[in-house]
């Protein structure tokens, strides 16, 4: 652990050449550090995300979380930029690949960076963090309760999304998965679904599965938080990025 960070808003490039506001923390030690690109929830790019870019700071890792909904509007307040950006179904796949890769290099250029990339994504932006590991070469990807990645939201759904299961023999990294045993988006069928096709695959994985925790277990704002399964899985996402992000 370390007290001593900076932490603030920067400007990266994303797909197409997008400027994108996002919010980045690093430690003030020399390093090396690995990075960490956190990919924001539904509800946006939030005071508890900027929270969750602070805490891998503390743990040693240069954070990142890129607004996905900055093309909704400069100086247009977070809630009506996820607004908006729900409105028209969610971020498409191909900018969101695009936008984590520049986060991804943005972390690459700083001082004391060891060049390794972990992705780690809650709720939408689970989903999206299997599509990124499935896109772009990385070297961790941790998916909090994903959805969508093996069946299509429902049609009243307001994110607008195809299953991504066909992309698995993709993977490009180790997995982690940590879900909830009574989230309805992703089941536990779903999940265990996911688990069996990367088994078949080979592709390193481990998943877990909390008893009592529902989506969103997480979210320290939410009612849906579980601090018990919150415990357990922040360990086991320091330990996961501990092993695959270190110098």
């Amino acid at each position: 652990m370390t007290d001593a960070m900076w932490a603030g808003t920067v400007a990266v490039t994303g797909h197409e050449g997008a400027d994108l506001e996002a919010y980045a923390a690093r430690p003030l030690d020399t390093g090396p550090h690995g990075g960490v690109v956190v990919i924001h929830h539904l509800p946006g790019y939030d005071e508890a995300t900027k929270e969750v870019v602070r805490r891998f700071a503390a743990h040693g890792y240069a954070a990142i979380c890129p607004n996905l909904y900055s093309r909704e509007g400069a100086g247009v307040s977070p809630d009506d930029q996820a607004a908006a950006a729900r409105a028209k179904g969610g971020v498409p796949d191909e900018q969101l690949v695009g936008d984590v890769a520049g986060a991804a290099a943005y972390l690459k250029g700083l001082e004391h960076a060891n060049g390794r990339i972990g992705v780690i994504g809650y709720c939408s932006g689970g989903r999206q963090t299997f599509l990124a590991a499935c896109s772009l070469r990385i070297d961790a990807a941790v998916d909090c309760y994903g959805a969508f990645v093996v069946t299509a939201p429902p049609a009243d759904f307001p994110l607008k999304a195809e299953p991504l299961i066909s992309r698995a023999a993709d993977l490009s990294c180790p997995l982690l998965g940590l879900f909830g045993a009574d989230d309805r988006f992703p089941s536990p069928d779903e999940v265990a679904v996911l688990d069996a096709e990367l088994t078949r695959l080979g592709k390193e994985h481990e998943f877990h599965v909390y008893p009592d925790a529902g989506h969103a277990f997480f979210s320290v704002d939410r009612p849906n938080y579980r601090p018990a399964a919150a415990v357990e899985g922040w360990k086991k996402i320091f330990g996961f990025f501990g092993r695959h992000l270190a110098a």
